[in-house]
């Protein structure tokens, strides 16, 4: 070191045990700054530099970009915030390993007969998995004049999240339900909307609250279907939207009427909404209330 406390290129190489390469790298890159330059000009550290040179190798190490460190070390970040985006950004990584994997195990339990059509549909899909082309099928599906808060909550509750860590049966569900999504065409999506929906902030929102009453009654161990709040939640909100009200003719009706506007669309898209994703969907929801609606009727 020279009397006034500064290194070489050199002595601050070795004293951080790296070497002289990546000193002037990390200088280059402005994240050593000089302290001043000898008589020759050869480039001096300040004693500060060792301590700062242990810092960008460990922070590197982490796989912390050079950009990132720079803000960090000028003050401009914290290291937490560093820290936070890492992590953020290691999850991501970790869920597109992870959807690559289960993909290339569906591809490799494939028959020849198979192989094309996986192929397709799993390379339509972004990794890791995006639902945006889900969301805005939805944003079609629904009636216009449905408000924005009814709208949003509803499309976030329709709208399966991947797991994890699926299986490749669930990686096909949902590169399935992607590509139904995204050949939805507004005829097709017209066809499988409600008819005659006069009030449809009455009827969405009454729905998406016994949806939320289904799952409450499942989670707390009543499995089968059958009379109770949630069901007289859904039937309320049907007979509001149709300017009426919940009467064993209305409950008839609205079962028979229930049964004749399904459709095929929609019922694929709530079977592989379900086997793509953990956990109860909307479809299933509604699924247990028609069969709690026909048991009402029947005993009614």
């Amino acid at each position: 070191m020279a009397p006034d406390g500064t290194l070489s290129i050199g002595e601050l190489a070795a004293r951080t045990r790296t070497t002289v390469k990546t000193v002037r790298f990390y200088s280059d890159q402005g994240l050593l700054p000089e302290a001043a330059r000898s008589a020759g000009g050869h480039r001096r550290y300040g004693p500060e530099a060792p301590a700062r040179l242990r810092m960008i190798r460990a922070l590197r190490s982490l796989d912390v970009p050079v950009p990132e460190i720079g803000r960090l070390l000028d003050r401009g970040d914290t290291l937490e915030a560093v820290v936070a985006r890492r992590l953020a950004g290691l999850g991501t990584e970790l869920a597109a390993m992870r959807w690559r994997e289960a993909a290339l195990r569906a591809v490799q339990d494939s028959t020849p007969e198979q192989l094309a059509e996986r192929l397709e549909l799993i390379g339509a899909v972004s990794v890791p998995p995006d639902t945006s082309a889900l969301a805005h099928y939805w944003r079609r599906l629904l009636p216009v004049r449905l408000s924005a808060r009814l709208r949003g909550a509803v499309t976030e509750a329709a709208v399966p999240q991947p797991p994890a860590d699926p299986t490749p049966d669930q990686v096909l569900a949902f590169a399935r339900l992607h590509a139904l999504a995204t050949a939805a065409t507004d005829h097709c999506l017209v066809s499988h909307r409600p008819a005659g929906v006069a009030h449809p902030d009455l009827l969405y929102g009454g729905l998406h609250e016994a949806y939320r009453l289904v799952d409450a009654a499942l989670r707390a161990g009543r499995g089968a279907p059958g009379p109770g709040e949630a069901l007289d939640c859904y039937v309320t909100a049907h007979a509001r939207a149709a300017g009426t009200h919940d009467s064993p003719a209305f409950r008839r009706d609205l079962a028979a009427r229930l049964t004749v506007e399904d459709h095929p669309v929609m019922t694929r898209y709530w079977e592989l909404a379900g086997q793509s994703a953990p956990g109860l969907t909307l479809g299933g929801a509604d699924s247990w209330l028609r069969g709690a609606l026909a048991t009402s009727t029947v005993e009614g």
